[in-house]
């Protein structure tokens, strides 16, 4: 008889996070169309893809806004005819996709983060880690298709799900008798995060942030994790 390990249960959850992640990315046929077009034709707008695909442009856009929050495209800003304001060129980001069920991570950089978070302090770290996940959630949504003036929160958090499963957190969004709820399966921390809570403060800066970036109504989150002994990791907004 074979027993599961903790390094087991750990490729478990980075497994789950990655498949989640290319569910929510490419169960849908068009976005798959886009991308594997986008691989061999780089540089094509949103109205390029929407010929190819015989889809609507703001179709086309929507999809788009979802591989560029997963991380699988980017956009180049370029001028066409010389008039009017740039088009956005549109780009994989890498030819091929990791699929070998490793969050994205850099165990050097989690250690050194570490090392810093126990020199500052806990009152300055916990200010750092807010405003560090917040300027990144935000970067994180410059690529995005400007949207409306204001989205659903609903929405919003949608996306936060899609853009944290991404980068290591098996995330889904759900209701939440609070709020609408981003709840995380697994952490790109790992134990750096049991170690050094403080750095849950980034997931929840990340969360604002892209709320934040994507038009959202509210940017207020409130966060409970694992790491500071509640039942599970869980954004409410």
């Amino acid at each position: 008889m074979t027993y599961a390990t903790e390094n087991d249960e750990l490729d478990a959850n980075a497994f789950t996070a990655k498949v989640a992640g290319l569910v929510a990315s490419f169960g849908d046929p068009t976005r798959r169309t886009l991308y594997l077009y986008l691989r061999e034709n780089p540089g094509s707008t949103a109205n390029d893809l929407a010929e190819h695909c015989h889809v609507h442009a703001n179709v086309i856009r929507h999809h788009l806004d979802r591989l560029a929050a997963a991380g699988y495209v980017t956009t180049d800003d370029v001028r066409r005819n010389g008039v009017g304001r740039p088009a956005k060129a549109y780009r994989v980001l890498d030819d091929e996709l990791n699929l070998d069920g490793s969050p994205r991570r850099n165990d050097l950089m989690v250690v050194l983060l570490e090392r810093a978070v126990s020199l500052l302090g806990p009152e300055v770290a916990e200010q750092m880690a807010l405003e560090v996940g917040q300027d990144y959630g935000r970067m994180i949504t410059e690529s995005l298709t400007p949207q409306d003036s204001t989205r659903t929160i609903r929405a919003a958090m949608a996306a936060v799900a899609d853009v944290l499963t991404a980068h290591g957190f098996a995330a889904r969004a759900e209701e939440d008798p609070l709020g609408q709820a981003v709840v995380s399966e697994s952490c790109p921390f790992d134990q750096a995060a049991t170690k050094h809570p403080v750095l849950c403060t980034v997931h929840r800066g990340l969360i604002a942030g892209v709320l934040e970036g994507v038009g959202a109504t509210s940017t207020q989150v409130t966060m409970t994790s694992r790491a500071r002994g509640a039942d599970s990791c869980r954004a409410i907004a």
